[in-house]
């Protein structure tokens, strides 16, 4: 059997960096526990902007602070009306971690070669009663269009409402998955659907990357 690994982890150091850049000598649990009560606040409170990624910074003298940027392929619905959405978002924020915070939000140009969108897009449309088939297909040839040199898309689960679970998956062009220079997004998420849940992986291949991560 093969043994997979997380494409992030596997080219950590290498061409991708952290999503959590801090460093504590004491309070690693608190600071993690706070990092992942942050990011599924966001992306409770912000499932409408599709948001990609969201990576958290601490300065090692200013444990009151955190640095917050989010990738959104929809920023207005983040910002809104005058930055009025922003803010509301940082007292939130400010409530839950009692911490001074700053937004930063970036803007997704392609989401259509973005592997957690492109997953997120898939488990919407299996939830409409969307053909798996027909979902995954259309995902995969609408991310070559847009620039991808790869994609590999794969559902598990009462796939159609079948009485036994399974997996079906899509692949075009290449997705070097054990080259650790290959830059591949990845992303995963379940859809909740009327037969069960079905979990969602998509693998995208954006060429090939020769310096080191900063």
């Amino acid at each position: 059997m093969g043994q997979k690994t997380n494409p992030f982890g596997f080219r950590l150091g290498t061409i991708k960096t952290w999503d959590s850049k801090w460093f504590a000598a004491k309070n690693y649990a608190k600071f993690l526990h706070e990092d992942l009560t942050i990011k599924r606040f966001l992306k409770r409170r912000l499932h409408q902007a599709g948001v990609s990624k969201i990576e958290i910074e601490r300065a090692a003298n200013k444990d009151k602070r955190a640095k917050i940027n989010i990738y959104t392929s929809r920023p207005g619905l983040v910002i809104g009306r005058k930055g009025a959405e922003v803010e509301s978002l940082k007292k939130e924020l400010q409530r839950i971690t009692d911490k001074e915070v700053i937004l930063n939000i970036t803007e997704i140009k392609r989401p259509e070669i973005d592997a957690q969108l492109v997953a997120e897009n898939i488990a919407l449309q299996l939830e409409r009663r969307v053909s798996f088939r027909r979902a995954m297909k259309r995902n995969v040839s609408q991310a070559l269009k847009f620039g991808a040199k790869g994609i590999k898309a794969m559902c598990s689960g009462r796939l159609a409402g079948a009485e036994m679970a399974r997996t079906e998956w899509y692949r075009e062009g290449r997705v070097p998955l054990q080259t650790i220079r290959a830059d591949i997004d990845y992303g995963t998420t379940t859809a909740m659907t009327k037969y069960g849940v079905i979990g969602i992986k998509v693998w995208v291949f954006k060429g090939e990357i020769y310096q080191e991560a900063t």
